[in-house]
This record gives structure tokens, C-alpha cells and sequence, in this order.
């Protein structure tokens, strides 16, 4: 079976909880996963990167606006967690965990803007 980011995006909409759970990057996962791409699991959401590109999704621009499919990986900002946040787009929101404003997915993101790299499948 081949990526079907409908597929994935509907699973990210099922799944989503009423607000964060700090489960991004499995909730992230899961939903690849059902659009038909395996991911190799690593604990970080902001390590999660060079398993996305292993899997066959390729870096895109910022610039580049975001078409259903495409992952968001953002590292940490001082006082938050740890862990960075990760987020799938489903052609018209993002999500992780829970349905984002936008791909930032906290204040606290959308006010330190830390690095950030989008991921499409190629």
C-alpha cells in the first residue's frame, strides 16, 4: 500500500483529544502509520526527522504552503518541553495530539518560534 495522506489526516482528526496530552509524536505516528508508512518510533518528537526522511518523506520549504500529508517537527524552546512537537496537516488543520490553531501547536511555540523543518512524502 502506498501513502495515502487522506487516509492519515482523517486518523489524526479521529484520534485528536480535547487539548494536549504531550503525546504528539505518538499520535503523529499512528497517523502516518494509517496512511500507509511505517515510522521507526524514537522518544522525541524533535528527533523525529531522519525517521521521517527514512520512511521516504522528503524536507520542504517554509515557504511552501502545506498540502495534506506534510509533517511539522519543531525543536525546543526555553521553558517548554523538552521533547519539541510534531504535527500532521490534514489538508486543512494541524494536528498532533489534539486540533492545532495552526502548526505551531502552543504559545509557547508561536511566541519563541524555535526551528522548525516541514516533511513531505515523496
Amino acid at each position: 500500500m502506498g501513502w495515502d495522506p487522506r487516509s492519515a489526516g482523517n486518523y489524526a482528526k479521529a484520534q485528536a483529544e480535547p487539548g494536549p496530552t504531550s503525546n504528539c509524536a505518538a499520535y503523529v505516528r499512528q497517523a502516518i502509520h494509517a496512511g500507509g508508512i511505517n515510522v521507526i518510533n524514537t522518544h522525541h518528537a524533535k528527533d523525529y526527522g531522519p525517521m521521517l526522511e527514512a520512511a521516504g518523506f522528503r524536507k520542504i520549504s517554509s515557504t511552501q504552503s502545506p498540502m495534506a500529508g506534510d509533517v511539522v517537527v519543531i525543536q525546543p524552546y526555553t521553558g517548554g518541553s523538552a521533547s519539541g512537537h510534531m504535527a500532521i496537516y490534514d489538508g486543512q488543520d494541524w494536528y498532533s495530539d489534539f486540533k492545532q490553531r495552526d502548526f505551531w501547536g502552543g504559545p509557547g511555540y508561536r511566541s519563541s518560534k524555535p526551528s522548525y523543518q516541514m516533511y513531505r512524502m515523496n
